[in-house]
Order: C-alpha cells, then structure tokens, then sequence
C-alpha cells in the first residue's frame, strides 16, 4: 500500500502531466495555425508523451492499491510570437517539470518508498531528456535569426520526428 502523501503527490503529477499536454496540444495548434506543420508535429508528439507520462503514474498509482484523482486542468497559453518563443516557454516549462520530479522523489526519499524512488528514476532521466531536446531547438532557432529558408528546413526535419511508446508502458 501506498502512503497518503505519495498518493497525492503522485496525483498532483499526474495532473500536472495532463496540463502539459494540453500545452503541448496547444503549441501545435498555434503552430498549425501558423503554417509550421513540422513544428506542429513535433508539439503533437509532446502532447501524446505527457499523456503517457501521466499514463505511467496512473498505471503505477493503481498497482499499488493508491486511489486516482483526477482533477481539473488549468487553462493553458494558446499563442506565442516565434516558433523560438514557444520552445523557450517549453523549456521553461520542462525545468518546472523537472523540479517536480525531483521533489516528488525527494519525498520517496522522505517516506522511504523506495518502489516508487525506483519508478521515478525513469522520469528523471526523461527529464534530462526533454530539457536537452528544448535547449537544442532554442539555440538552432537562435542561429536561424529571421531566415525563412533555414526555418523551413527545421520545420521539415521535425515533420519527421514520430512517437514511440514510452518503455514503462511498451512493457505492459
């Protein structure tokens, strides 16, 4: 059995993985809007990771006779300047992410819940991850500076980025 407090932090995770992917929903609307569907694509991608990050935490939640709570998801932002501007909010956004990981594992830590240490090692590594990814589009954007061309190309490498089942779910 799960304690209490890990059960509500993992909830409030949870939730917190669905209202990234509604971010992510609605960069890639605001990108298409925009007429950058490769970047579209990438945000959509995001969109089904965070769903199967909170996917992982529910799965978890429930195998260890916890209780899901599902609650209701803040609005997001639904527009951005630049492409640049919209992964530089993704960063930001994954760092907060990363500090919740690393605070919900701390509690583990705390609580010595060590199963659920275990699991979370998946999600920091992911993290790592997922800000490299973002800091590698924001300083491809920077160096890009206004060229249509070079942006295009960007846009059309990331068309061709496809979602791959996250290996804690491919496993079930």
């Amino acid at each position: 059995m799960i304690s209490p407090k890990i059960q509500d932090a993992i909830n409030q995770q949870i939730n917190a993985e669905f209202w990234s992917a509604y971010l992510y929903l609605a960069m890639g609307m605001h990108s298409e809007a925009e007429g950058h569907q490769g970047i579209a694509n990438w945000f959509r991608i995001q969109f089904k990771e965070e769903q199967a990050h909170a996917e992982i935490f529910i799965n978890y939640l429930l195998s260890r006779g916890g209780r899901v709570e599902l609650k209701a998801i803040d609005a997001v932002p639904t527009s951005w300047e630049s492409p640049l501007e919209a992964f530089e909010h993704t960063l930001e956004h994954e760092e907060k992410v990363t500090a919740m990981i690393n605070a919900l594992y701390a509690l583990a830590e705390q609580e010595h819940d060590y199963a659920t240490r275990g699991k979370l090692d998946w999600f920091v590594s992911e993290q790592v991850e997922e800000e490299e990814t973002a800091h590698n589009l924001i300083d491809r954007l920077k160096l890009i500076a206004g060229d249509g061309l070079a942006l295009y190309m960007l846009d059309q490498e990331l068309a061709s980025r496809v979602y791959n089942v996250p290996a804690p779910l491919a496993a079930k």
